[in-house]
């Protein structure tokens, strides 16, 4: 056991968290998205949602002070409404880091850039639309 680490962090995640270097990219997906053949690595954490992920790697990671963009969202498509939780995401991401520069990518702009990240926690998020891209800043 290690203090102030949050309990749903797994030894695996609490690694892949310490390895990612600055501007290095990671996507907390929900459990429709294909993490095993876009992720590079994949880190299951199945059983929790996409808050409370949020939360605890945010808990652990600053986001890039230097990126245009560090925290990217995938864009509803086909008239889908915007996901009520987007607002949770802003309010988790807002409670631990002033410099939350949002945006939203298409879908499979969304894939390819995930395909590109260091790696992707596949969560049991129900919520539709409720993948992000978070980029890690400086410690």
């Amino acid at each position: 056991m290690l203090k102030n680490i949050p309990k749903i962090v797994s030894p695996e995640l609490l690694k892949i968290l310490c390895e990612m270097g600055h501007g290095d990219e990671i996507v907390i997906a929900d459990g429709n998205f294909p993490s095993e053949s876009c992720g590079q690595r994949v880190i299951r954490a199945d059983g929790h949602g996409g808050e409370a992920i949020l939360d605890a790697v945010l808990s652990l990671i600053p986001l890039d002070t230097y990126a245009l963009h560090n925290f990217l969202l995938m864009q509803t498509s086909n008239g889908d409404p915007t996901p009520e939780i987007w607002d949770k995401y802003f309010t988790i991401a807002k409670s631990h880091d002033d410099n939350l520069r949002a945006n939203a990518l298409e879908r499979y702009e969304f894939y390819d850039r995930a395909k590109k990240a260091y790696a992707v926690i596949a969560t049991g998020e129900s919520a539709i639309y409720a993948n992000i891209i978070i980029k890690k800043g400086v410690i």
